[in-house]
């Protein structure tokens, strides 16, 4: 489910800024971001100051803020938790600190997921690739309602496969929307549905993003001479 080049889906790769005292600790992190499509390892920290130097070395390049910190609760310097607001970007907590209170500060804090160390490499590529569904969700949305915004903590969440992701898009237009896509024999974008299926393209978007998150589409995107680029969806071959 992801564009040219692996990015996925919001029209580049997803840049993610890791920090962690432990430099080997650190390099499996990164490999395993480095692994993911749609993601880049764009730079590593080692403490609290470090982080903070490479989100101003970032801010003073003229470069966009990282999209994604793995932080370590334990730094050298201070707690990673608290580093959290600083960094301007959304963030995952990679810790060994069992304690509950220390799991909901890092929530309070802001952190989108809490990875108890240690942890198999493949736990984190799929909170990465639930997080990259949670960005194309809301990257497929101009404005957010109800539907958008249940259906990106659901797939941030990866529920995708659960019938609660898919309550969003289980109508007879859901059905409708599939279908069309089936018959095309091609992949689609949202005003192309719209125009078939006779739904608007409002509707047909939020079923599609929907059914995106639910991991039953394909998302590939065709890049014009200017401007974003058009997101088209085609049913998975996997899909029951």
């Amino acid at each position: 489910m992801t564009g040219p080049t692996g990015r996925p889906g919001i029209g580049r790769e997803l840049q993610v800024l890791v920090v962690d005292d432990d430099f080997r600790v650190a390099e499996l992190h990164a490999r395993a971001v480095a692994r993911t499509d749609g993601f880049a390892v764009a730079a590593t920290a080692g403490s609290r100051a470090a982080a903070r130097s490479a989100v101003a070395a970032r801010r003073s390049a003229g470069h966009e803020p990282y999209d994604l910190a793995l932080v370590d609760v334990w730094l050298p310097d201070g707690s990673g938790i608290g580093l959290l607001p600083e960094l301007g970007c959304d963030a995952f907590v990679l810790s060994a600190a069992t304690e509950p209170p220390t799991f909901r500060a890092a929530l309070r804090a802001g952190a989108l997921a809490y990875l108890v160390k240690p942890f198999p490499e493949e736990l984190l590529q799929q909170r990465l690739r639930a997080y990259a569904r949670f960005r194309r969700v809301l990257a497929a949305q101009p404005v957010l309602d109800q539907d958008v915004a249940d259906a990106a903590l659901q797939a941030l969440r990866g529920e995708g496969g659960s019938s609660a992701a898919r309550a969003t898009a289980s109508s007879a237009t859901r059905d409708l929307v599939l279908g069309h896509l089936r018959e095309a024999g091609r992949p689609c974008s949202a005003a192309e549905v719209a125009e078939a299926t006779g739904i608007s393209r409002a509707t047909a978007q939020r079923h599609l993003a929907a059914l995106d998150a639910a991991g039953r589409l394909e998302l590939q995107l065709r890049y014009g001479a200017t401007g974003r680029p058009e997101q088209r969806y085609s049913p998975r071959e996997t899909s029951t």
